[in-house]
């Protein structure tokens, strides 16, 4: 089964468990809009692309950690484009969870999310519980307060922001989580794997300041030029296109080279590289990727 197939089927079946029949069915139909059909899913392919460069023997704990990464990240989406915060009515080309139902059941949906993720954890840890405190713990801190999506959107409500810190949180914690956790779930040191998701995580946050810089709603799928809008860092203002441009190709390059040698190396690195393609407006991501 490939990577994709591994990560929807266990996304599927995540939602499936959380009892369409017994959930209030506009909160049930909404989870479902949040989730699919999903982005890129880089975040979990990634997870499952290091827990099998680790060996990948318990791939049930893998598919867990798989699917709880990319259920906080659609949580912290939903709530990002909620009023509060970005009011953004567009989301993967189409309605965002609060324009299509509300705000109300945005935020239950968000938070359900959030339930879900850990739900998922704690329902694959009996393969292998000795793992599952560890895999918890780095997940977790790949959405808290203090380095995570939860501080990086914290941020925006400060008077001022450390573009490198704000990144880091917002974006960068999670890809961290991934690779680490892939490393956790497969029983191995996730140490190694660290650099790696926060190099992806910095490339990912620099080609989105792209997006939002220089490319049209219909090209992303979202509104663009929030972080203008909302006076938020931003790497492409800061530096300029062409600066930001080079520093990403320079970012992607550090990443490939990041991979631990492993039997998997050939393909990380290859995903890396195909990562790079679907992330930046198409002449960053050419220059990124060669």
């Amino acid at each position: 089964m490939t990577l994709t197939k591994r990560i929807e089927s266990t996304l599927h079946a995540a939602l499936d468990r959380a009892d369409p029949a017994a959930t209030p069915p506009r909160l049930a139909a909404a989870l479902r809009h949040a989730v699919f059909p999903g982005g890129a899913r880089l975040r979990p392919t990634l997870c499952l692309a290091v827990a099998k460069a680790c060996g990948d023997d318990r791939p049930a704990l893998a598919d867990a950690a798989a699917a709880a990464i990319e259920l906080l990240h659609c949580a912290s989406l939903v709530h990002d484009d909620l009023p509060c915060f970005d009011n953004a009515d567009l989301r993967r080309g189409r309605p965002s969870v609060h324009a299509a139902f509300g705000e109300p059941l945005a935020v239950l949906t968000g938070d359900a999310l959030i339930v879900l993720a850990f739900e998922e954890l704690a329902r694959a840890g009996a393969v292998a519980p000795r793992r599952l405190g560890p895999l918890v713990a780095t997940v977790a801190r790949g959405v808290g307060p203090a380095q995570g999506i939860v501080a990086g959107q914290a941020w925006e409500s400060e008077p001022a922001a450390p573009i490198e810190t704000y990144h880091q949180a917002k974006t960068g914690a999670l890809f961290v989580a991934a690779t680490m956790g892939g490393a956790v779930a497969a029983g191995r040191d996730p140490e190694p794997w660290r650099a790696l998701g926060a190099l992806i995580g910095e490339a990912y946050q620099v080609a989105d300041d792209l997006l939002d810089a220089s490319a049209g709603a219909e090209g992303c799928g979202k509104p663009v030029g929030q972080d203008a809008a909302f006076g938020r860092p931003n790497m492409a203002a800061q530096l300029g296109v062409e600066a930001a441009m080079q520093r990403l190709k320079s970012i992607v390059r550090r990443a490939v080279a990041a991979v631990p040698e492993c039997d998997g190396a050939v393909e990380l690195r290859d995903l890396v590289k195909a990562a790079a393609l679907r992330l930046a407006p198409s002449q960053a991501a050419r220059e990124a990727a060669a």
